[in-house]
């Protein structure tokens, strides 16, 4: 037994450096897609680097709560690997150790990376998403240029809904404007024009849009009348001084929702049945991909297991097919329930249960010194991998 207590800790110390290796790769390379966001406002909208450096930190748990799962199972993949290689696994198997008897320390730490995840999803991810709303209208507020974003429509601003189709930050012009002001009380206008301009003052928050070439369509909303009118240049003015001191409560998302808020809006009842659909899938997605550790955990021991004869980098684009695997059965069952025509549980945890069941089975083989190969498809995606990182790796030493 202290033999056994032995080898447990020894394979769990083993499981940590590969996870701290791949989470913080993953993350990198996930956070890196977002660089040229970061560098649009830096340079076009004036954000500091303490407003980028917090909307990063708002950004970590979205990707943190996929890259957790990945790297719990290349984690695995790459530990037993190498002890198959090293032949470890048949000095274990020769003192009288199955693989059943294996296991206690990676479903320990499968179980360790299902509470971390869990941890973000019900806790993490709402916070840094509504954390990075708010952040981006109070930087849109500062600055109207950053509301001017191209072929968006964007209502960060009090009362006041811009689309642009494009807008050249050099000499601040702009292209196919239109413009919904609903600040006069009772009136909405609608302005359209095919070109325009921002005047953007040097000390003061008043900024101007002028437009050129363009209509009005006033709509009186007490007696319901509306008043079209053409002109050749008209400016409309938005003074961002007023709207800071006005407590504007942003609307969450159902994604934005922590987990009381999402379960009080479920109960409270939602008679349309696409959007009930959608905020329980919601809710099941928030402990359904922590759990993926477990499922995709055990997929990688039996893996790892029988593969004696890939390398490291192959074990690496192996565990990123079969989460891509994962993510697109994730992403079916996303599709489906939209509709409402598919029980949201299903859609939500079926992917976790094809994978663990592909496991197990993996592992009942091994176990009985059955092994089952890989699909010839997923070797040759493998290998493909592997030689698209090798090929970026050596375009980025040249």
């Amino acid at each position: 037994m202290k033999d056994f207590n032995i080898i447990n800790r020894y394979i769990f110390r083993e499981l940590l450096f590969p996870f701290a290796i791949s989470l913080f790769f993953l993350t990198f390379v996930f956070l890196m897609t977002r660089i040229p966001q970061i560098t649009n406002m830096v340079v076009n909208y004036n954000a500091d680097i303490s407003s980028v450096g917090m909307m990063l930190v708002y950004t970590l748990p979205v990707f943190l709560k996929y890259t957790i799962a990945m790297s719990v199972m290349i984690s695995v993949l790459l530990t037993f690997m190498r002890m198959s290689q090293e032949n470890e696994i048949v000095a274990l198997k020769g003192a009288g150790i199955s693989l059943y008897r294996l296991l206690p320390p990676v479903l320990l730490f499968c179980f360790s990376g299902v509470i971390l995840s869990m941890g973000l999803t019900v806790f993490g991810e709402p916070w840094g998403k509504l954390s990075l709303k708010k952040k981006s209208v109070e930087i849109a507020r500062s600055s109207i240029d950053a509301a001017l974003q191209e072929r968006q429509f964007n209502s960060k601003l009090e009362d006041v809904m811009i689309y642009v189709a494009h807008v050249d930050m050099k000499t601040k012009a702009l292209k196919d404007v239109f413009i919904e002001d609903r600040r006069t009380k009772g009136v909405v206008s609608i302005s359209i024009a095919p070109s325009g301009k921002l005047i953007r003052p040097e000390d003061a928050q008043v900024y101007t849009i002028r437009l050129y070439n363009g209509v009005i369509n006033q709509v009186d909303l007490d007696d319901n009348s509306v008043n079209n009118i053409r002109f050749g240049n008209y400016d409309i003015n938005i003074d961002l001084n007023t709207m800071d001191k006005k407590d504007r409560k942003i609307s969450k998302e159902l994604d934005e929702r922590n987990i009381a808020d999402l379960i009080g809006l479920i109960r409270a009842g939602i008679e349309n049945k696409a959007e009930l659909s959608a905020a329980l899938m919601e809710l099941h997605e928030k402990f359904s991909i922590p759990f993926a550790c477990l499922a995709l955990g055990v997929l990688a021991f039996p893996l790892g297991v029988q593969s004696t004869s890939l390398r490291r980098s192959s074990g690496f684009g192996l565990g990123i097919f079969f989460f891509l695997f994962y993510y697109c059965l994730l992403a079916a069952g996303w599709s489906i329930g939209e509709a409402g025509n598919y029980p949201p549980v299903l859609g939500m945890w079926l992917p976790n249960i094809i994978m663990g069941g592909i496991g197990i089975f993996f592992l009942v083989r091994n176990a009985k010194e059955r092994p089952v190969q890989a699909p010839v498809f997923v070797k040759k995606a493998a290998i493909i991998i592997k030689l698209r990182f090798k090929k970026i790796i050596n375009v980025k030493s040249a």
